[in-house]
């Protein structure tokens, strides 16, 4: 049976080469993405920032509501269709999006790390990516074997589709699929499916290609249940990220201790972070976790 650990970890994203957070504070986060530096809001960045002057490229100014409206303003040239980064061995286009972030989250690097350890001498496994966006994690797991990655967006699944190209991986196996995460979760219930692996990553709030409406806290207990019915004692992970919502990771470490409590492993939970490059090394958190592990 899978055992709930209560004391929180934390998951701590390292600066590599084409990302870093230089600085952080007063509410303000300055990064390195490639070529260019660019300011974000941060509400967690508390404390003062380390350096005096921050070069910047471009700033996002946030709107006035909490829904993350606001908009970018640029003091270099900077491309719209974007600029290529690599993280190990995927390649794919960072830019400017309307929603503040750069089209991938480094935050994450820690969590493709992990999955892969999961998986460690595998090379047909099957794994699941649900709210895949742009598709960094899901060429991560590729190497692995087979991989799913459902997306509402066919923006965002066009961009992943892209970043495939870009590092040479467009021939791995690799369903692209455009759909509602929480609809084609329960399809592959009903058509007895399993996976070794989930990764999910569900917005606050969204809206499938259909009108179907995503809310955090009413929808994601559902969804948890019926990828609960697609792991078994054989599988490997699930791993589940959350931003942007007041919420513990205590909470959705119970969550899936209920859904999962029937399998074996372990259910961690806790933060991911980012260090700050340089000698202070701050950690800056960024969303709350919970994960289901088998096996060493």
């Amino acid at each position: 049976m899978a055992t709930l650990t209560l004391a929180p970890q934390v998951m701590v994203g390292s600066p590599w080469g084409d990302f870093a957070l230089i600085d952080s504070g007063h509410g303000r986060k300055l990064e390195r993405y490639g070529p260019h530096r660019f300011i974000r809001p941060e509400p967690q960045a508390m404390w003062a920032p380390a350096l005096a002057d921050w070069q910047a490229d471009g700033e996002f100014v946030p709107g006035s509501d909490e829904d993350g409206g606001g908009r970018w303003q640029f003091d270099r040239p900077v491309s719209r269709e974007g600029w290529p980064l690599a993280w190990n061995d995927v390649r794919f286009t960072a830019s400017c999006t309307p929603f503040r972030h750069l089209g991938f989250f480094p935050d994450m690097a820690p969590v493709w790390d992990w999955m892969g350890e999961r998986l460690d001498g595998q090379s047909e496994a099957s794994t699941l990516n649900l709210f895949g966006y742009t598709g960094v994690g899901t060429l991560s797991l590729s190497r692995f074997g087979s991989v799913t990655h459902v997306d509402a967006s066919k923006k965002s699944v066009a961009q992943a589709r892209a970043n495939a190209a870009l590092s040479g991986m467009d021939g791995r196996p690799v369903r692209w699929i455009v759909d509602d995460a929480a609809k084609f979760t329960a399809r592959e219930v009903r058509r007895g499916k399993r996976y070794d692996g989930i990764i999910l990553d569900p917005p606050k709030f969204g809206r499938g290609p259909e009108g179907e409406v995503w809310r955090l806290e009413e929808s994601l207990p559902g969804l948890i249940a019926d990828c609960a019915r697609l792991l078994d004692a054989n599988s490997r992970f699930l791993f589940l990220t959350v931003y942007a919502v007041r919420m513990s990771s205590l909470a959705i470490g119970g969550l899936l201790a209920e859904a999962l409590g029937h399998l074996p492993g372990k259910i961690e939970h806790g933060d991911l972070a980012l260090a700050e490059e340089g000698p202070g090394g701050r950690v800056l958190p960024t969303a709350i976790f919970a994960r289901w592990k088998n096996g060493d």
